[in-house]
C-alpha cells in the first residue's frame, strides 16, 4: 500500500534550475532505461538539460515536495516549435516523469498543467507529444488527461 500524499500545497511545482540536473538527469536514465529509441546517458542528458535550461524557447519544470527537502520528485519540460499548419507555435512536450512513490497522486497532470499554461503564456495554438509505444501506463496517463493520439507516425535519422 502507499503511503499518503501531502497536500498539494507540499508540492510546488517551479521551473527547473542548475541546481536540478542531477536529479533530472536521474530521472531521464530512468526513462530511456525502459524506453527502446533512447539509451541512458547521464553526460548527454546533464548536457541536454544544460542546453535546455539556457533556450529561452524551452520550458522545463520540476516538482519539488516539502517531504523530501525540496528536491525534485517529477519533472517535464517542453520547447516551442513553429506549426506551419497552425500558423503560429506549438509545444512539443518531453521528458515527462514522476518519480514511482510519487504516481497517482495528481502530480503528473499538474506538471503537464503547468507546461500547457506556459506554452499557452507564449502564444502556442497547439500541443503535442511522442510516448513509447510500449509504455502503457504512459499512454493511459495522456489518454486519461485528454490528449487525443493522431495517425501521425514519429521517423528519426541520426546525424551523427
Amino acid at each position: 500500500m502507499k503511503a499518503p500524499f501531502p497536500a498539494n500545497d507540499d508540492i510546488l511545482i517551479r521551473p527547473a534550475a542548475a541546481k536540478d540536473i542531477e536529479a533530472m538527469a536521474g530521472f531521464l536514465t530512468a526513462l530511456f532505461s525502459i524506453e527502446q529509441d533512447f539509451h541512458p546517458d547521464m553526460e548527454k542528458q546533464r548536457r541536454g538539460l544544460r542546453l535546455l535550461l539556457r533556450n529561452p524557447a524551452a520550458c522545463a519544470l520540476v516538482a519539488a515536495a516539502a517531504a523530501s527537502d525540496n528536491e525534485p520528485v517529477g519533472m517535464v519540460c517542453g520547447q516551442l516549435l513553429i506549426s506551419t499548419a497552425e500558423g503560429g507555435l506549438s509545444l512539443l512536450l518531453e521528458d515527462m516523469f514522476v518519480v514511482a512513490a510519487w504516481r497517482g497522486c495528481g502530480l503528473g497532470r499538474r506538471l503537464v498543467d503547468a507546461l500547457l499554461d506556459w506554452a499557452r503564456a507564449q502564444g502556442a495554438s497547439r500541443a503535442q507529444l511522442l510516448a513509447d509505444a510500449d509504455n502503457a501506463p504512459a499512454l493511459e496517463f495522456y489518454h486519461r488527461v485528454g490528449w487525443n493520439q493522431t495517425r501521425l507516425a514519429a521517423w528519426r535519422k541520426m546525424l551523427r
